[in-house]
């Protein structure tokens, strides 16, 4: 009786931790659609005017007399178009909208994904050289939350948890025998993974003129 509620249990505890895990498994309705295949590293004026789709990592949040401009770390686009972990990029970019971003909340490191039209590139410098960006006016802008580390106990078992160990018939529920086994001792495996972020923060939608 006991190993069978440990074990719906540990069924229900983990159907659990995969519902949570993924809970975000759609793509969020602003990043939704078709875009044009153009890499960042691949801008020529052929395709200023594009409409595109990528994602990255925060460099640089600077504001400006009348908007924000964000020079982002380019990665590549999952199923759900949030960045990946990779360190695969097709280099920088610089994506501008209308209105003021807080620096400390668009910060260095946080992950996004926009949408836009391309208008041009700009010459900037990193450290000694001169960089070109594609710059493109934003039409949707998503920062996605911060990921977090799961950590998974595969396996295991407390060799003290079987029915009169020790000569304690501890199954019956008295104290302290009545709480959940402790990972102590026994064999297993531990694994870790990353969670997939949801959409944390949306950029409005630059109004119609």
């Amino acid at each position: 009786m006991t190993h069978t509620l440990m074990n719906a249990f540990t069924k229900i505890a983990a159907l659990a931790c995969l519902t949570l895990l993924s809970a975000c498994t759609t793509i969020p309705e602003q990043l939704q659609g078709d875009y044009a295949e153009i890499s960042p590293a691949r801008v020529q004026p052929d395709v200023f005017g594009a409409n595109i789709r990528w994602g990255g990592v925060l460099v640089d949040t600077r504001n400006e007399a009348d908007r924000t401009c964000f020079e982002i770390l380019s990665r590549e686009l999952d199923r759900y178009m949030r960045p990946t972990t990779d360190d695969k990029t097709a280099g920088r970019f610089i994506a501008c909208t209308e209105g003021f971003y807080d620096p400390e909340v668009y910060s260095k490191g946080r992950e996004v994904t926009v949408t836009g039209q391309i208008t041009g590139t700009e010459q900037r410098k990193i450290e000694e050289f001169d960089y070109r960006y594609p710059v493109l006016e934003v039409t949707d802008m998503v920062m996605w939350e911060k990921r977090k580390t799961v950590i998974r106990y595969d396996g295991f078992y407390d060799p003290f948890y079987y029915p009169y160990y020790w000569g304690h018939p501890y199954y019956g529920g008295y104290y302290p025998y009545y709480r959940y086994p402790h990972f102590y001792g026994g064999s297993g495996r531990i694994t870790t993974r990353q969670t997939q972020p949801d959409a944390s923060q949306v950029v409005p939608r630059k109004s119609e003129p």
